[in-house]
């Protein structure tokens, strides 16, 4: 056994992990870095970066089968599967190197290709490897969360870490699940030509009020989804070279592929938490707002901590240990300005809290504004005038926003800004956006904000009367 003692021992490299060791490592500590499988984790290798590739292999032949309405003509293309997942697999190449091990090896970061697993509180046990640390951080991400269904395990079924291995289109995918990755992948699938339908034991994406779903809804639909809400999967069977899914509504369906995405877990089950006295539950390891764990020698980030199961968070919760650990600087988790996104056609983006959830808190005192994309002359010309934003507020002071659109992903970065720096609407209503742009709408909502307060104000008509009496 090989003995190592450590500044900083990170646990997992995916996003979160990745950060921290490359900051701790350029800070000057002496940092070694554990990983049992793939550098990159789950974002690389199984999440964001394929899910968007195969996105937009898709959007582009949706694209070039709906170019009439732009009085193009084109012939109607067809996607080669297999192509179209080479070219998914050649992205994932393009950015590995990023996450390389060589990479972080040149950054000084000691890199052991391991699982890791507690001997006691502050040594961890890696292959040959005896680690003891100042600071132990894990981040070991999370996994696909597989549901209790009789007969899965009597066929194959795919999840985010086995579907982009796929070569040869299925005939007929079903996915369990309509959250971000059901619905982005039955969007994906159907735009190539794929039969897709789409199963949710509730409705979809149903932490979100359901108008900002509806055009979400409704272009799944006319890309030939087969939605099924309100339904779940009693069991399954294997029939042939099919899966037989048996619903809840008495229907069988005869599929040639199952996608599971009804959630995720986090990987804690290899660490041997117990051993190092760090609690944990069904939804991730306990933390306070620094993010350190029951250990106090130990802190977690990332996915498997409890709350949103994003590349962003877990970057975010790197810089928290980061300041705290290393530079000894005040840092507290706080969540209402980290947005989250479901890269469909339309998007829909939020940050902080919707209507409904204000309400219940707040009470009357809050205020809402909303646009609708079909006032935006750029969301006209590009023929994407499906969906809306609104501004949740108390006062002058922003607590949420909600986003249905193109690129929506791209516009909430504005509204998360606004929010993590207490920026007044007042001040935005200073701000000149360029025109023609979808940004216009961020300014455009704040101006309808103040339209009525401004225009339907009889002191100030009276004020303006006054003036334009006497004025020369």
């Amino acid at each position: 056994m090989k003995n190592i003692k450590v500044d900083l021992l990170v646990i997992g490299a995916g996003s979160g992990g990745l950060v921290l060791a490359s900051g701790a490592a350029q800070l000057g500590a002496n940092v070694v870095l554990v990983e049992g499988d793939r550098m990159g984790g789950d974002c690389l290798n199984y999440g964001c970066v394929p899910s968007k590739a195969l996105l937009a292999a898709a959007n582009t032949a949706h694209q070039v089968n709906h170019s009439d309405k732009f009085g193009i003509k084109a012939e109607i293309v067809s996607a080669n599967y297999a192509d179209v997942m080479a070219y998914v697999a050649k992205k994932i190449a393009e950015i590995a190197p990023h996450d390389s091990q060589e990479r972080f090896e040149k950054m000084g970061v000691k890199v052991i290709r391991q699982y890791a697993k507690f001997k006691d509180r502050k040594t961890i046990i890696a292959g040959e490897y005896e680690i003891t640390a100042r600071r132990i951080v894990l981040a070991t991400g999370s996994r696909a969360k597989i549901p209790n269904l009789k007969g899965l395990d009597e066929v194959s079924y795919l999840t985010n870490e086995t579907l982009f291995d796929l070569r040869k289109a299925p005939s007929h995918l079903a996915i369990i699940g309509g959250g971000p990755i059901g619905l982005e992948m039955a969007q994906a699938h159907a735009r190539l030509g794929i039969k897709t339908t789409l199963i949710e034991m509730n409705r979809i994406m149903l932490g979100h009020e359901r108008r900002f779903v509806e055009p979400v809804h409704k272009s799944l639909i006319d890309d030939g989804v087969n939605i099924v809400e309100n339904t779940f999967v009693n069991r399954v069977e294997k029939d042939k070279a099919d899966i037989k899914l048996h619903l809840s509504s008495g229907k069988v369906l005869l599929v040639s592929d199952l996608l599971i995405a009804a959630g995720r877990v986090p990987n804690i089950e290899q660490l041997a938490l117990e051993q190092a006295g760090v609690k944990y539950n069904e939804f991730g390891v306990i933390v306070d707002r620094n993010l350190r764990t029951t250990n106090k020698l130990v802190y977690a980030i990332g996915d498997i901590v409890e709350g949103s199961r994003f590349t962003h968070t877990a970057s975010y919760h790197a810089g928290i240990v980061l300041k705290k650990i290393l530079l000894g600087l005040p840092s507290k988790l706080r969540t209402d300005h980290i947005p989250q996104v479901t890269y469909t056609d339309p998007e829909i983006a939020s940050v902080g809290m919707n209507f409904e959830d204000a309400v219940k808190r707040f009470g009357k005192k809050v205020e809402r504004s909303c646009v609708n994309l079909k006032t935006n002359d750029r969301a006209i010309t590009d023929s994407k005038t499906e969906g809306f934003v609104e501004v949740i507020l108390i006062g002058r002071k922003v607590i949420g926003c909600s986003i249905t659109s193109k690129n929506a992903g791209e516009l909430i970065s504005f509204w998360a800004f606004v929010i993590a720096k207490s920026i007044k609407i007042s001040n935005i209503n200073a701000m000149v956006a360029p025109y023609p742009t979808l940004g216009e709408v961020n300014k455009r909502v704040v101006s309808e904000y103040y339209a009525p307060k401004v225009f339907d104000n009889k002191i100030l008509k009276y004020y303006v009367g006054i003036i334009q009496k006497f004025s020369k």
